[in-house]
């Protein structure tokens, strides 16, 4: 079958790095192609690429046969090429619907029926977002259903998604693939970029890994494993599971107690929610995605207001201490937007490295010690395999992996007493996965206290060592991992204690918190 599109021989450099070495890629009509590689091995180079946001060094591009010159995305979706992007391309002030609309003919003038449609599409294919929303305004889940509706209005032939699942739940992921196998089945061409093994293994025909920016194999799904997969892309055996010893929890490090917090309206995303963190223990806060788990991490550095309630370290007051005044008392935060906090992507990873830390790294003379910060930095990437090891590249080029190490590495580096985790292997691929659950198991392990947020309830199970469910804002229960049950704490992430009348809307369970905290 003649490709509906191909890529040969491409080549796209930037200082200090090939992303991509005389890359070979095609993708058939009717086939789901996964792309999978290290974080930095080049995959959404070649799919920016391919999108027109790069323009390749040498190589050919051909749609259906023909030679295609791509010098914009505009190009790309008039050769009905569509991406969504791993990290959001939206305006943030805008409505969904003049972000859809966002470079169509016309299309601010005709908001009205695009709504309309978008309503039809959205409803079409279970992705419940409102048209007339301010993208600011939702849960980073529904910014990803947005960037999926913008590719569906397009009506794209070709349907790139890089890391389209990352924010998803199980049941949204379910829904999404069923759309691309019918997308698939009536013809379209669909490339999935994904870190999830299982995943590839359940939607794609065929799977291309690249490593070190090349291709290192291109074969059908059927005819692998998952650790073949993971040899294949890291070039050695990787553990797809992990031990750990037995937790030695101590005393109690931080107290959250009745925290409320409001959201970008207003309204309470954290309510009334209690939680003790003790040292030498992970606790996992598991929900599905947008219930009030991003506003609790902000609010415990102070980074979003506390409405009611307190947060204590140590014994000491810090709920309305400066964020600042958080790092020095040893609470750290690895936030899961790393693009837009805790990243400066105009400066260098060097300085980065060293945010919230800068006054450490000053001479005598008040200019900073540059040698002392690269020293620093090369260590830290050299830890956490950021990629390229440079520390005078700059922050912002570095692929959405690659900076959640920086930030991960940086706050682990502070040697805190508490760590606050906001979906950490977020787009990683099982290598570097491995690294951070390895991280975070010898954080733990030190004495730390770690606060584990995260949207892979697999995740949240394999470290944990207690399990607290998050539900509207508020905690559901609270289980020693060991004796954790997958079918309660997936009835409480949907709202349901068990025991209790499904119909009832849950409230939040103090007692039982206290009791088990």
């Amino acid at each position: 079958m003649t490709p509906f599109l191909s890529a040969r021989k491409i080549v796209k450099r930037f200082p200090g790095a090939l992303a991509n070495d005389n890359v070979d890629f095609d993708v058939r009509p009717g086939e789901i192609h996964a792309l999978l590689g290290e974080n930095g091995a080049g995959k959404s180079t070649l799919m920016q690429v391919l999108y027109g946001l790069y323009s390749r060094d040498s190589g050919e591009i051909e749609l259906e046969g023909k030679p295609l010159e791509l010098s914009s995305p505009a190009d790309a979706i008039r050769a009905g090429i569509g991406m969504i992007h791993q990290e959001f391309m939206l305006v943030r002030r805008f409505t969904v619907a003049e972000n859809i609309v966002l470079g169509l003919r016309d299309g601010r003038f005709a908001l009205t029926a695009a709504s309309a449609r978008i309503s039809r599409i959205s409803e079409q294919f279970g992705l419940q977002v409102d048209p007339g929303q301010i993208v600011e305004q939702l849960p980073v889940g529904v910014q990803q259903r947005v960037e999926i509706l913008k590719l569906l209005y397009r009506k794209a032939r070709l349907l790139i998604l890089d890391e389209p699942t990352a924010v998803l739940t199980p049941q949204e992921t379910t829904a999404l693939f069923a759309v691309l196998r019918n997308l698939a089945a009536q013809g379209h061409a669909v490339v999935i970029v994904t870190h999830k093994l299982g995943e590839i293994m359940d939607i794609s025909d065929r799977v291309t890994i690249m490593r070190d920016g090349r291709v290192v194999a291109s074969v059908p799904t059927a005819q692998q494993s998952e650790a073949n997969l993971a040899r294949l892309m890291v070039g050695r055996e990787v553990a797809l599971s992990v031990s750990k010893t037995p937790a030695r929890s101590g005393r109690v490090v931080v107290e959250i107690d009745g925290l409320t917090v409001m959201d970008n309206r207003g309204h309470p995303a954290v309510d009334t929610l209690s939680l003790e963190l003790r040292t030498g223990e992970i606790v996992g806060l598991a929900g599905v995605d947008g219930n009030g788990q991003s506003e609790l991490a902000q609010a415990l550095m102070n980074l979003r207001p506390v409405h009611a309630g307190h947060v204590r370290l140590n014994g000491a007051d810090i709920t309305h201490a400066s964020p600042a005044d958080h790092i020095v008392a040893r609470m750290a935060y690895v936030p899961a937007d790393r693009r837009h906090v805790g990243t400066v992507g105009a400066l260098s990873v060097g300085l980065n490295a060293i945010l919230g830390h800068h006054r450490d790294y000053a001479q005598a003379t008040g200019l900073m010690d540059r040698a002392r910060i690269r020293d620093f930095c090369t260590g830290l990437m050299r830890r956490f395999d950021v990629r390229p090891a440079d520390p005078s590249y700059a922050a912002g080029k570095l692929s959405g992996g690659n900076l959640q190490k920086v930030q991960l590495g940086r706050a682990i580096s502070s040697d805190p007493l508490a760590l606050i985790v906001e979906q950490p292997t977020r787009g990683l691929d099982v290598g570097a996965i491995e690294a951070v659950w390895a991280e975070l198991l010898a954080q733990r392990d030190a004495g730390k206290a770690v606060l584990l947020i995260s949207a892979e309830l697999q995740e949240i199970l394999n470290l944990s060592d207690r399990i607290a469910v998050i539900f509207e804002g508020r905690i559901l229960g609270i289980v020693e991992n060991k004796e954790s049950d997958v079918e309660q704490i997936g009835q409480m992430m949907a709202g349901v204690i068990p025991g209790r009348n499904r119909d009832r809307r849950a409230a939040p369970l103090k007692a039982d918190v206290h009791a088990t905290a």
